[in-house]
């Protein structure tokens, strides 16, 4: 019998973390991000670079690891392979089968690993897919770079699409306003309530990327404003929950503060909008550490789980993969020239420009 023709695959973007509490593991995890953050420290060279890296992850593991201890390791790595075979699924529910994998930027497998993988597998091309919706340096863009870096290291050359933002798919907006009704509904509470208040979390970046020009804050901040209108929510909050290990600004208000500075509420629901699967940011930094801050200023408190395996989030995941090889998929927003990483294939996020066609139309 004749050989299947080779098909195109997917490869899903993520940011991995560490499944046990392993110290080792923990440390390498801190000083891959640490690394791939240098130069938040201008001025200084690759093997200062990294011995600063590897201070600063003895330094944070500790805290780190006992997180990972309270939570039982975190889930994110299952998540997003679970993630992974339900696209898989819903790319074969459309007639249009094709290979996945996850490529982590921190844990195993890594980007290159998924790469090697596929090419075993006979993919012909591939299309690049951050499971970030918020495009960011160190997140969207940073493992892009990290796909082309890898292809080079491998000797391979395949044809690459490459999806950045794409928080203005419409099926992503209700299917995380679905997961915000559920939580408030379920604890008994109306989004419409002027005792609560809902309280977005966003990861904070530092500043210092801002001012070179990343575009997150400005996403967050659309994002929280597209949500509550598609709630009908007229009064909420944004907090950052930073990370400040290198003592430089990040974006504020943190999520503490934010909580701190609410007057004439007695309830707050939380959604962590930065976030596509459960991670210490979310079962420690807001289940645990903001619930205690939450319950010291005399709130109830309430977070909605991401609904990470959410039927329609693999939905959305399939209609980008879909639309950036070229297929037509209704309903999506306008393509546009992305400002994050120019030459993108497809991105929600930037000014719309001249001469691109609607996303799923043929490139």
């Amino acid at each position: 019998m004749p050989s299947p023709a080779p098909r195109p695959a997917v490869l899903l973007l993520n940011f991995g973390e560490p499944g046990t509490p392993d110290p080792g593991a923990v440390t390498r995890f801190l000083e891959r991000i640490f690394l791939a953050n240098a130069r938040l420290e201008p001025d200084i060279d690759p093997a200062a670079a990294r011995e600063r890296s590897r201070e600063l992850a003895r330094r944070r593991t500790p805290g780190l690891l006992e997180a990972y201890k309270r939570i039982g390791g975190s889930p994110l790595d299952r998540q997003a392979a679970a993630q992974a075979d339900a696209l898989q699924q819903a790319l074969d529910a459309r007639g249009r089968p094709m290979d996945s994998a996850v490529g982590m930027q921190f844990t195993d497998p890594s980007i290159e690993e998924a790469l090697a993988g596929l090419r075993g597998r006979g993919a012909a091309s591939i299309v690049a897919v951050p499971v970030y919706p918020l495009c960011g340096p160190s997140t969207s863009v940073a493992a892009l770079a990290e796909v082309d870096g890898a292809l080079d290291r491998l000797g391979w050359r395949p044809e690459v699409r490459r999806v950045t933002g794409w928080h203005r798919h419409p099926g992503y907006v209700g299917l995380r306003a679905a997961a915000i009704r559920r939580t408030a509904a379920d604890a008994g509470w109306s989004l419409n309530d002027p005792a609560l208040c809902l309280v977005f979390s966003a990861h904070g970046t530092p500043l210092r990327y801002v001012e070179e020009g990343s575009r997150y804050v400005d996403y967050v901040e659309e994002w929280c404003e597209t949500l509550a209108r598609a709630l009908g929510v007229a009064a909420w909050t944004l907090g950052y929950q930073n990370h400040s290990n290198r003592g430089i600004a990040w974006t504020q208000p943190g999520i503490e503060a934010a909580l701190q500075s609410l007057s004439g509420v007695s309830k707050v629901l939380v959604d962590p909008i930065s976030f596509m699967h459960e991670q210490s940011e979310t079962l420690m930094e807001l289940d645990v550490e903001l619930a205690a801050e939450a319950a010291a200023l005399g709130l109830e408190f309430e977070r909605v789980g991401v609904p990470h395996d959410d039927r329609a989030f693999a939905e959305v995941l399939a209609d980008l993969t879909l639309a950036a090889l070229g297929a037509e998929v209704p309903g999506l927003p306008r393509r546009t020239s992305c400002h994050c990483r120019p030459g993108a294939d497809l991105c929600f996020n930037g000014a719309p420009a001249d001469g691109l066609p609607r996303a799923g139309s043929t490139m």
